[in-house]
């Protein structure tokens, strides 16, 4: 089994920033693409951005300019600038993992609340 478990959400004001990390333990033989997706109250689960195994990242156009995502081996991290009342949302880490038997899964963390109001 693989857990992701993620850190670093809270309360902001408008134009503030945090710092999102997701830590992937677990049966990992190798993690390939990695993200963020977000889920506002309402509204259906939306991709913020990902990163390949090979560092290539992509992002939601709302987020362009203002989030940077990164990893480092079993770790990827959000980095969230200039955020704005519409970025309130629960954010999920996934990842895609193979395992020791060298079969692939996508996996979930439990989320985290970003909350951006004044």
């Amino acid at each position: 089994q693989v857990q992701l478990v993620e850190s670093g959400g809270g309360l902001v004001q408008p134009g503030g920033s945090l710092r999102l990390s997701c830590a992937a333990s677990g049966n990992i033989f190798r993690i390939y693409d990695m993200g963020w997706y977000r889920q506002a109250p309402g509204k259906q689960r939306e991709l913020v951005a990902t990163i390949t195994r090979e560092g290539s990242t992509n992002y939601a156009d709302s987020v362009k300019g203002r989030f940077t995502i990164s990893r480092d081996n079993t770790k990827v991290n959000l980095q969230m600038n200039n955020l704005k009342p519409e970025d309130t949302a629960v954010y999920y880490c996934n990842a895609e993992v193979q395992n020791r038997f060298l079969t692939r899964n996508n996996y979930w963390g439990q989320g985290t609340q970003v909350t951006v109001s004044s």
